[in-house]
């Protein structure tokens, strides 16, 4: 039997993207699907979403309306399509007409952080249920402290990774990286270095992609 195909995967996305969660959970899927003919790396790259937002976050309606010119007939409609999305991937959106959206650069370090310790898509789907679940403010730094701790990090040095804000240079590094190469919306995906893929897909089009990557290499 052929050694599985390595492919690795960036992910450009934000914390409070509803359609980065969705997104995850189809390739998760595709991944399923691969079995072992492929050996898949995951790697999360930060985006935000509502960087110049208070410690207390934003309400999502006003958030919208400036945003995107939502009515709050739209932005209710544009929820319970996203609800319907979610439930079969097993995701669930707790939002009401009082959630909020957050600054998410705090929650960027601490994955940036997770990342070197081979933690990070642990602690991403954590901060994922944190916020759209439990509507937690992930701006809070005892709301990240609680969540890294049910992705199985050190509470201790978590709070030293946010006190000394070690990593805040890199999430602006990597933000801008991501923008200079015309990422303005996610989430975005490459795949092997060679495919862009833009928004949320379903499992068959990362398939797809995977058979390409490993159609190529056979070819070389």
């Amino acid at each position: 039997m052929a050694d599985p195909t390595q492919i690795r995967i960036d992910i450009v996305s934000d914390v409070v993207c509803p359609w980065c969660v969705i997104g995850y959970k189809q390739l998760e899927r595709a991944i399923g699907r691969m079995g072992n003919r492929a050996e898949i790396s995951i790697r999360w790259h930060p985006f935000e979403l509502a960087p110049n937002t208070p410690p207390e976050g934003q309400s999502l309606a006003d958030y919208s309306r400036e945003r995107y010119g939502a009515t709050p007939e739209q932005m209710r409609g544009n929820r319970d399509r996203l609800r319907g999305l979610g439930e079969p991937l097993g995701i669930t959106f707790n939002w009401s007409d009082t959630s909020r959206i957050y600054n998410s650069n705090r929650a960027h370090q601490l994955l940036l952080w997770a990342g070197e310790l081979g933690r990070q898509t642990a602690l991403k789907l954590e901060l994922f249920s944190a916020y759209f679940t439990g509507q937690g403010n992930i701006a809070d730094d005892d709301v990240l402290l609680d969540v890294v701790e049910r992705a199985g990090l050190d509470r201790t040095e978590a709070a030293a990774v946010l006190h000394d804000a070690r990593f805040a240079a890199q999430v602006e590094a990597e933000t801008e990286f991501w923008q200079d190469r015309n990422v303005t919306g996610v989430p975005a995906y490459v795949i092997d270095g060679s495919f862009m893929v833009p928004g949320a897909q379903d499992a068959d089009t990362f398939v797809n992609l995977f058979e390409r990557v490993i159609a190529r290499r056979v070819a070389a």
